[in-house]
């Protein structure tokens, strides 16, 4: 079965694909940071340690992709892009597709994330349409969604989350296999982070939003926790009955910082 989904440029079609069971996972965005010393002190060590139990995902910088891929390569690691266009080619310089992702053996892209938002004023209907493109590719599409500090103050959580969830899953309609991300915007690089109360509340509202559009979505789909996760507090935040694992910023720079957060996400 296909779906059909229609960008700025061109016509795609998305194969529908069952959804995997739920797994814990672990994603390190360098964001744009890092240098080919990182890359080749910390695969090496993030792969000795990979389990199956817990997916450990690293997103490099676009230029880093290459090295990454060689240094994960026959390891427990998988490794993804931390964006990618919503059209399938084109005139698009210092952009790149799901296609060619997928042809580097990328697993996942990041899309959506707070950043991209608000530096590249990425609306819902991009953010969803990007994430069709990766579905399309064979990418599995880590979907970032988060409110405001703002948003937060004035009550508004749920609606935000719940515009920015619906964009996305009426474009991808069926079973398609991606991940979400609940990212605060407020707690990204602020060393503010939601409480593990908090993080679930939100992360359960989402859950339920998943069944209003299908029970296996609900079941199936991993949620992550992204707001200035650290190795402090990685372990009461993953023990909660929704938060399915981390996708970690600043403290993914380290690698034992990280490789403490990875252990955490082991319960």
């Amino acid at each position: 079965m296909q779906i059909t989904i229609d960008s700025p440029d061109a016509t795609i079609s998305c194969p529908v694909n069952l959804a995997a069971p739920r797994a814990r996972m672990v994603v390190a965005n360098w964001k744009m940071f890092g240098n080919l010393a990182l890359c080749r002190e910390s695969l090496p060590r993030l792969a000795a340690a990979a389990m199956e139990s817990v997916e450990l995902v690293v997103c490099p910088p676009a230029p880093y992709l290459g090295e990454v891929g060689r240094l994960a390569s026959s390891s427990g690691v998988h490794y993804g892009a931390q964006d990618v266009a919503e059209v399938t080619h084109g005139a698009r310089t210092g952009e790149w597709s799901a296609d060619m992702l997928a042809e580097l053996g990328c697993r996942y892209a990041i899309v959506g994330h707070s950043e991209r938002r608000d530096r590249h004023r990425e609306c819902n209907q991009t953010v969803a349409v990007k994430a069709a493109m990766c579905i399309a590719a064979g990418v599995i599409p880590i979907v970032c969604v988060g409110e405001t500090m703002s948003d937060r103050e004035s009550g508004q959580t749920e609606v935000v989350l719940a515009e920015q969830l619906k964009a996305i899953l009426q474009l991808m309609k069926k079973n398609a296999m991606f991940v979400l991300a609940y990212e605060p915007v407020w707690a990204i690089g602020t060393g503010l982070a939601a409480t593990p109360e908090m993080a679930q509340d939100v992360h359960a509202f989402l859950r339920r939003q998943l069944a209003l559009f299908s029970s296996a979505w609900a079941e199936s789909v991993t949620i992550l926790y992204g707001g200035s996760v650290k190795a402090d507090n990685a372990a009461s935040l993953f023990a909660m009955p929704d938060i399915d694992g981390g996708l970690v910023g600043g403290a993914s720079l380290n690698v034992n910082d990280l490789l403490s957060i990875y252990k955490a996400a082991h319960i």
